[in-house]
């Protein structure tokens, strides 16, 4: 008895006509205008500041191409190690001071019984308030001499009086702290809705072993959330190397290029004369940046892996 065995058939090549009767043809009227809202607002700029950084252009006169010099002049500029150093120093002072502070905010929220949404609402307050009113805020803080509100308050306690934005050793500090109450409500809403998925149960057995709060927050909050954890990491990170607005609006830069930063040395290449600025220069090292992020989240991502799953 012979037995005979059938191969499956393949599937031949769709005709444009099955590819339509399949929903291909409404598929692409949709991706259209996403392509192109793409094209226009993401990809276009990319591949215009790959042109510019080529050229050199204020965009007032014809450019003209340079190939690498851009670069070249970016790497040869003693302001750039300036910038580099006060923005990697921004971000230390952020990561020490602006990345606990979210969590341990939003520890001590959950653990409250009542008036959590109250504590919620005043903790993301600072975002929604407008950046200019904030400096102006902030500055009248920050006011030098005994006259000062951070001043006055600390001379109740016999310390005082400090220079902050007026001294380059006190700048960077007073702009990370007013950097760190701005932006520490948006992460703290993001702990919260992460601390809900965190199973009760695991809380209960714990509070059942003995385990204070502290153990509790080491032994079963933190291994929870150490996802996210890593990605708001990384992601302040990324912000806090491209700070801008609070260097700009506070000190402009100063005292004695203190708070420049690489992102207000792009501004002050783009910026830096009324007819046009070297925006040559300003796209190459914006490229640099760009570059060097890049190749930190790759890293990053690539030895953070293993710690994220499991």
């Amino acid at each position: 008895m012979s037995t005979t065995t059938t191969t499956p058939s393949r599937p031949g090549r769709r005709s444009p006509a099955t590819w339509v009767r399949g929903g291909g043809l409404s598929t692409l009227v949709f991706l259209v205008p996403l392509l192109l809202v793409f094209g226009v607002f993401s990809w276009f700029p990319i591949v215009r500041a790959l042109v510019m950084s080529l050229q050199e252009t204020n965009l007032v006169t014809p450019p003209t191409f340079v190939g690498l010099d851009n670069f070249r002049h970016v790497l040869a500029d003693p302001l750039l190690g300036t910038a580099v150093r006060n923005t990697a120093y921004f971000a230390v002072l952020a990561l020490l001071i602006g990345y606990p502070v979210p969590l341990v905010a939003a520890v001590l929220m959950r653990e409250v019984r009542r008036g959590r949404g109250l504590y919620s609402a005043l903790a993301y307050l600072p975002v929604v308030v407008p950046p200019v009113v904030a400096v102006l805020l902030w500055k009248f803080f920050y006011k030098g001499g005994p006259q000062g509100v951070f001043n006055t308050v600390l001379g109740w306690v016999g310390l005082g009086p400090f220079p902050w934005l007026q001294d380059a050793t006190w700048a960077m500090p007073s702009l990370v702290l007013a950097a760190t109450w701005a932006g520490a409500g948006g992460t703290i809403i993001i702990y919260l809705a992460a601390l809900t998925s965190v199973p009760p149960e695991l809380y209960d057995a714990s509070e059942v072993d003995g385990a204070g709060l502290w153990r509790k927050i080491w032994h079963v909050t933190l291994p929870q959330l150490r996802g996210v954890l890593l990605i708001t990491l990384i992601l302040q990170v990324i912000g806090t190397a491209q700070v801008f607005l609070e260097p700009y609006l506070f000190t402009g830069g100063g005292p004695n290029n203190a708070t420049v930063t690489v992102l207000l040395l792009i501004y002050r290449y783009a910026f830096q004369n009324s007819l046009g600025g070297d925006y040559g220069a300003a796209t190459a090292l914006s490229l640099m940046l760009a570059a060097f992020l890049a190749v930190l989240s790759l890293v990053y991502f690539r030895l953070t892996r293993s710690w994220s799953t499991s």
